[in-house]
């Protein structure tokens, strides 16, 4: 009788063991982020480590684990507007793309890059491809269509679905607009789901002087613009002219290139949190981050 009263209490210890390591092991699973760190003047801040960086989960706090370069080639989907409304900025566009697309495929990292129309109907002019030859002759073809409007909703839900078949690991979008028309028609959580769901950084550079159109398809587009890069740790740009579009694209390219991945501790929780931020701990530097979606979740 004895003796089974020491194999019970044997098998109960080794159980709360068990039990005590699988708890251990829920709390210390890990999440990532792609998160830029710039100083005012948008310049990327080197050799920052995990005391640098305050990563919050529905507003709670989670311990930084480990921050390192960030290597993994990007997928940058760039929507170019084509639309009539873009006729005057056009030949900026094709001036500044050429060193945006350079600095991002010209090192080791291997990144892709497409070149995308959005004027009268998504269009690609590139398809994703490291060759500067090829993008080359994509951007050559960014031309304003006659009539058309742009169609930005639509193309950000068709690069989202790109996205997914390709199984992108590091998406990006990069949208360069003009002051015009937006003819999708789609409201806006149609595009901004797609960018949660794919763990897309949304960027956009919109150019001229804001419209005071009061069309439903332009607030929507509006909202797109703001929220889009404000919930996917992308940002936004306005110039008034598009004399500063090659300055914005250089800069950004700096910032894409100099991202760091930060590794943060995440309990084992069967609902996700909504909203994963990431902050500057100290003055000095601005940081904007990107969650990393899981190979299932992605899935």
């Amino acid at each position: 009788m004895t003796n089974r009263r020491r194999l019970a209490a044997g098998f109960l210890v080794t159980a709360c063991a068990f039990g005590w390591l699988a708890t251990l092991g829920a709390q210390t699973r890990q999440r990532s982020m792609y998160v830029s760190a710039v100083n005012e003047a948008g310049t990327p801040v080197p050799d920052l480590g995990p005391s640098d960086f305050i990563v919050r989960e529905d507003n709670v706090a989670r311990e930084v684990l480990k921050v390192e370069p960030a290597l993994e080639p990007m997928q940058v989907a760039v929507l170019v507007d084509t639309s009539q409304a873009a006729r005057n900025d056009i030949s900026h566009m094709r001036t500044a793309l050429p060193g945006f697309v350079k600095t991002l495929t010209g090192g080791e990292m291997k990144n892709e890059v497409a070149i995308i129309a959005i004027g009268e109907r998504p269009t690609v002019f590139t398809n994703y491809t490291s060759n500067q030859a090829e993008l080359k002759k994509g951007i050559d073809r960014i031309w304003s269509t006659q009539g058309s409007g742009a169609y930005l909703l639509d193309a950000i839900i068709e690069t989202c679905q790109g996205f997914k078949k390709r199984e992108a690991q590091r998406p990006v979008i990069v949208a360069i607009l003009s002051e015009g028309p937006e003819l999708s028609g789609r409201y806006h959580d149609q595009a901004l789901d797609p960018l949660k769901a794919n763990g897309a950084a949304f960027h956009a550079i919109t150019m001229g002087r804001p419209s005071s159109s009061v069309s439903e398809e332009f607030r929507e587009r509006n909202m797109v613009l703001d929220e889009g890069p404000r919930l996917s740790g992308g940002r936004r740009e306005e110039l008034l002219t598009p004399m500063g579009l090659d300055a914005k694209l250089a800069q950004l390219a700096d910032e894409l290139t100099h991202q760091y991945k930060v590794t943060y501790s995440h309990p084992d929780t069967l609902i996700p949190p909504e909203r994963v931020t990431v902050a500057a701990a100290k003055p000095g530097f601005t940081a904007r981050g990107t969650l990393i979606k899981e190979a299932k979740a992605r899935q």
